[in-house]
């Protein structure tokens, strides 16, 4: 199965927690022993959300302080790279092209942001689309899409289920300012409603849970068409 993971921040808090950096290399590992063909998007974290701000108070433009992301979401990719030793390809590539030719060699393929306006959320589902993932999975330090801000709401109530169509309106609420992307963004969620990607939101802070949605079990929140 060809299958897409959008790693959050979560997996790099400021300090770092090489612990949950090798639980989740673990599973990939095991993922790709399986067949599996993985491809991985990694955010940018606590510490790229700092260095943005800091720019953004220094006079940057959002075009800038986005370039200033994407290169925190590549130094990420590399250190799960380095999680991953040979099962990963040793490089991270810089647009779709180069994501091909990788995925060519079997390895699992590790990749950080693209282009300034562009989340790695957008990135990941772009990468399912061209590549005709069969599964699209947002591993994320919350059980799924709550109807309200579980953070914020004690009340909130998770979605085990919720249509493409609601998601873009909860989204659309959120913003899109650099590095203040929380869920998804509209970009992505518009992708993966035209290419009908079969999508998964979950709390990776239990690793195992991303095998278990590879595997079909019942976990986080399904978009639905």
């Amino acid at each position: 199965m060809r299958v897409v993971i959008k790693l959050g921040g979560y997996l790099f808090p400021s300090g770092l927690n090489i612990d949950r950096i090798q639980g989740v290399s673990t599973v990939l590992k095991s993922l790709r022993k399986r067949g599996h063909r993985l491809m991985v998007v990694t955010g940018g974290g606590i510490n790229s959300r700092m260095y943005i701000d800091a720019s953004r108070k220094l006079g940057s433009d959002e075009s800038y302080c986005d370039d200033i992301g994407i290169r925190f979401t590549r130094i990420n990719a590399l250190l799960l790279i380095a999680a991953l030793g040979d099962d990963a390809y040793p490089e991270v590539p810089e647009n779709m092209k180069e994501l091909r030719s990788f995925l060519q060699t079997g390895k699992i393929v590790v990749m950080g942001g693209l282009q300034p306006g562009q989340s790695t959320n957008a990135v990941a589902a772009i990468a399912s689309e061209a590549t005709g993932s069969e599964i699209l999975i947002n591993a994320t330090d919350v059980d799924g899409v709550y109807n309200s801000d579980p953070k914020l709401n004690k009340d909130a109530k998770k979605l085990d289920a919720i249509s493409v169509n609601e998601l873009l309106e909860l989204v659309v609420k959120q913003g899109s300012s650099a590095g203040g992307y929380k869920l998804l963004d509209p970009a992505a969620v518009k992708t993966i409603g035209r290419s009908k990607i079969s999508t998964v939101i979950l709390n990776a802070t239990d690793p195992e849970n991303i095998r278990r949605a590879v595997e079909g079990k019942k976990v986080g929140t399904r978009v639905t068409f």
